[in-house]
């Protein structure tokens, strides 16, 4: 018999990463100076930069916990089929990849001083962000249009 839906603890951390990515993402404005100012030595004022990398690195322990849940637990069925089923698979496992490479392009500019890896890290976590927006679009979609029942299946009150 298939899962009807996630378990509480994938519940839970979906919705953990999706807030300290968005959390991350708005508070992410000053992190360009932050970084320039750790590069040349200097002192830069302000939490953002501890928040901002303790942020990223707990999305990335949660992520791959996740990760490790949903190989060991498995997911419920797919709904969509065919193409649209597809894109649904390519945009999850792409999200999760971005999930893991923006933290670790992060650190490597953060605490290896690697530009590249910031410029990076930047493209990919807005790429990430169009994908997450992509994502919640067709979720609500699905809820109030073809009212099929995906996203109680990642809500804990069913």
């Amino acid at each position: 018999m298939a899962k009807s839906g996630y378990g509480k603890v994938q519940i839970g951390l979906h919705w953990a990463a999706a807030a300290l990515i968005v959390g991350n993402y708005f508070i992410s404005e000053g992190m360009g100076d932050a970084l320039d100012a750790r590069a040349a030595g200097t002192a830069f004022a302000g939490l953002t930069p501890t928040y901002h990398v303790w942020a990223g690195m707990t999305l990335l322990a949660l992520v791959l916990l996740r990760l490790v849940i949903r190989l060991v637990q498995g997911t419920p069925e797919q709904i969509d089929k065919g193409l649209a089923g597809l894109a649904a698979a390519t945009v999850h496992w792409l999200l999760y990849g971005l999930m893991i490479a923006v933290p670790c392009l992060g650190i490597a500019a953060w605490f290896f001083g690697i530009d590249a890896a910031g410029d990076l890290h930047v493209l990919a976590m807005n790429t990430m962000m169009v994908l997450m927006l992509g994502h919640a679009a067709v979720a609500i979609f699905h809820h109030f249009v073809l009212r099929d029942g995906l996203l109680s299946r990642m809500t804990p009150l069913r």
